[in-house]
């Protein structure tokens, strides 16, 4: 047999195997996106995406202000009324000063893992979230209203009002917001501020007040959720 008949029987072999090949037909891909995409009921928050962030503001004459992300471990919210949803977030998640973190509230600069790792043993530690003890803090009765106007971003004004449980410590808050529908989802982006020693918590500071950060925190919700059909 010469070479250019061995050359074709070698590339009829490949392309037989291809073709007889699970993942090829179409049986792989079918199984894998059945177990890893399931179809999200109205209202549901998507998890792997949701963020939300949190700004502090440095109150000492040193130090640096702090960006802070956080994930969700469950949450449902509807622009439809009158149903109400909840967003639970997952305080053992919170990381002080990622690149993404900093990058997402438009913060300048890098922090080193150092200083990161010690940050985030101060925030998550007893003095201050606490995460043992409170490992979630809560959004219950959220209502998603639309207010008929349009925000800076020229999008559908919405007001997201509910009750938020922070270190048990309960308060109703108004969060005004926007929706966008984008890739399928509704994308809702809302702020709104708080104070640490509402909910019981003292400012982390040391060095008599050189080094330390602000009362106040603007904490940033950026969520994926399933629309209506």
């Amino acid at each position: 047999m010469n070479g250019k008949h061995q050359y074709l029987l070698f590339g009829f072999g490949i392309l037989f195997a291809l073709l007889c090949s699970p993942i090829c037909n179409g049986q792989v891909a079918s199984k894998e996106t059945s177990e890893s995409q399931t179809t999200p009921a109205p209202g549901d928050v998507n998890l792997d995406f949701s963020r939300v962030y949190i700004f502090v503001d440095k109150s000492g004459l040193v130090g640096h202000e702090h960006a802070v992300e956080g994930r969700l471990k469950a949450g449902s919210l509807f622009t439809q009324q009158p149903r109400s949803g909840t967003l639970v977030f997952d305080m053992t998640t919170f990381d002080a000063d990622s690149d993404n973190a900093r990058k997402a509230l438009r913060l300048s600069g890098t922090t080193d893992a150092a200083t990161r790792s010690k940050v985030n043993e101060n925030m998550l530690g007893a003095e201050i979230l606490n995460i043992k003890k409170y490992p979630e803090a809560k959004l219950e009765n959220a209502v998603l209203t639309p207010t008929g106007k349009t925000t800076a971003r020229r999008l559908p004004e919405y007001q997201l009002e509910g009750d938020f449980t922070l270190h048990s410590t309960r308060r109703h808050v108004i969060i005004p917001c926007d929706v966008e529908e984008k890739n399928g989802w509704h994308h809702v982006r809302g702020s709104f501020k708080i104070l640490q020693s509402d909910y019981g918590i003292k400012p982390f500071s040391k060095m008599l007040g050189a080094v330390g950060v602000k009362d106040e925190l603007v904490i940033t919700g950026d969520l994926w959720v399933a629309p209506a059909p």
